[in-house]
């Protein structure tokens, strides 16, 4: 039975994460703000209409218990005079209602009807004062008005009211609220543009990262991406393209260690399957069987030795590269390996001067991966010396009481700008010489698990000196 098909859930970028998160939030955000800005705004706005609504029927009110307590039976001929003299008819109506709940007088000058009454009324009656009334009336205009009870309980005046119609007001609400509406909106476009903007620096950037890392992933390391800021984004840029300049370099080293080690393998290979093809024709000639021999078991040592350094760097880059530790002569190894690389610098027509010391203390290590490092040393001296050189080797013990090894020599020297690689893995400074470009790089792991130093300095074209320091002392 087939197994149905796994839909693959749609991938989430960075835009899309922005515009529901970060876009969204403000939206949310700007909403709420122009809600409660209308709220706000009507709240102030509203209560400002009833404030001057009451503040002038306060006046009013004074006024008229003026006029009835001076003169009580002109009482109801002033208030008519007041209410068609009232300067404030623009904005406000002021009436007076009598005892029988009908409007007697208006300011308007319309004949008024008990239609436009409303709870400011009733509610002025009910407690011998002031009402107060905020909404809308029958006919559907929305007004705040206040009624206030005067000193005539049964004339035709026997209630104050002053009634404001709140048109004018709630146009200037709906005009501030459509003018911060637009201000937020016009934030919201704003934030989408620039947000765009900042969105877009950082995506393009990153596919365009991310397409340079899948050329990457595939080996091509010829890509480099163009630095186009100076921010987090430029110095991410920055620092793949060191990424692939060292990748590019690495693996053009390594190419270089294949070939080399090939060539390497091949040549005592070569040699071997010559000289014994050499004596399987010639068996009767003992000459030339033992010199056939000689050059046998001389390049299978030169292999064995490759394949044991082929095996130490496999085992360093695994992390399993291991010490026998013990108490080791340093004089005593590095004495023994002079001797055997004195009679291979003289058949190259090289020198090698060995200033032996009274006496070296004891090391705490590894002999055989100490003689390791000497041979490694002294043999990179001799192939990179050209007939007629100088080699030197001297050994001392320096104030610190530490064990300093040098070995120069006047060879063809390394360039500057090669110095911080030599001792990096696969890398090879001379490519006209052999060798694997490994065995600086053991050695110096060697080193460091003893607790020790290699530091080379060289002038090219003048020579190269190799300074070994080993820690003195017995175990610990």
């Amino acid at each position: 039975m087939a197994k149905p098909a796994v839909r693959k859930a749609p991938r989430e970028t960075i835009t899309r994460r922005w515009l529901v998160n970060n876009l969204g939030v403000s939206a949310v955000v700007l909403l709420t703000v122009v809600f409660a800005f209308s709220v706000i705004i009507s709240f102030y706005y509203t209560n400002s209409a009833g404030q001057y609504v009451t503040s002038r029927l306060n006046t009013v009110s004074s006024l008229l218990s003026q006029y009835y307590s001076d003169n009580p039976n002109t009482f109801n001929t002033q208030v008519r005079t007041f209410i068609q003299d009232w300067d404030d008819k623009d904005t406000t109506e002021l009436m007076a209602i009598g005892a029988d709940g009908h409007v007697t007088m208006t300011s308007s000058g319309f004949s008024p009807t008990k239609d436009i009454l409303a709870s400011d009324y009733t509610d002025a009656l009910r407690s011998g004062s002031t009402g107060f009334f905020r909404g809308r009336l029958p006919d559907g205009e929305k007004v705040v008005a206040v009624s206030m009870v005067t000193p005539d309980t049964t004339g035709d005046c026997n209630v104050i009211r002053i009634v404001s119609s709140l048109k004018r007001v709630d146009s200037h609400i709906r005009l501030y609220i459509l003018f911060i509406s637009l201000v937020g909106a016009a934030i919201l476009v704003l934030m989408i543009f620039s947000g765009m903007y900042f969105v877009k620096s950082i995506v393009i950037p990153v596919n365009r990262l991310g397409n340079t890392a899948r050329r990457y992933a595939r080996g091509d390391f010829s890509v480099r991406i163009p630095v186009e800021s100076n921010d987090e984004i430029g110095e991410l840029c920055r620092l793949i393209n060191k990424m692939a300049d060292s990748l590019a370099e690495s693996e053009q080293m390594k190419n270089e260690f294949i070939s080399s080690v090939s060539h390497e393998l091949r040549t005592p290979l070569t040699a071997i399957k010559g000289w014994a093809e050499t004596i399987e024709a010639m068996p009767d000639d003992p000459e030339m069987t033992s010199k056939g021999m000689h050059v046998i078991d001389s390049e299978t040592e030169r292999l064995s030795q490759m394949v044991e350094d082929l095996l130490d760097f496999s085992r360093m880059q695994n992390g399993k590269l291991t010490l026998e530790k013990g108490s080791v002569d340093v004089l005593a190894e590095l004495g023994e390996t002079v001797l055997i690389y004195t009679e291979k610098a003289r058949q190259e027509g090289i020198e090698l001067v060995y200033t032996e010391p009274d006496d070296l203390p004891i090391v705490y290590g590894d002999r055989n991966r100490l003689r390791q490092v000497f041979i490694n040393v002294i043999d990179n001296a001799i192939k990179y010396s050209d007939k007629g050189g100088l080699i030197t080797v001297n050994a001392v013990c320096n104030p610190e009481g530490n064990i300093e090894i040098e070995v120069s020599d006047n060879g063809c020297g390394i360039r500057e700008e090669d110095l911080d690689k030599v001792k990096t893995k696969f890398f090879r400074a001379n490519h006209i010489k052999r060798g694997s470009g490994i065995g600086l790089a053991v050695a110096d792991e060697i080193m460091q698990m003893h607790g020790g130093t290699i530091d080379i300095s060289s002038v090219f074209g003048e020579g190269t000196r190799v300074l070994i320091t080993l820690p003195a002392g017995t175990k610990p």
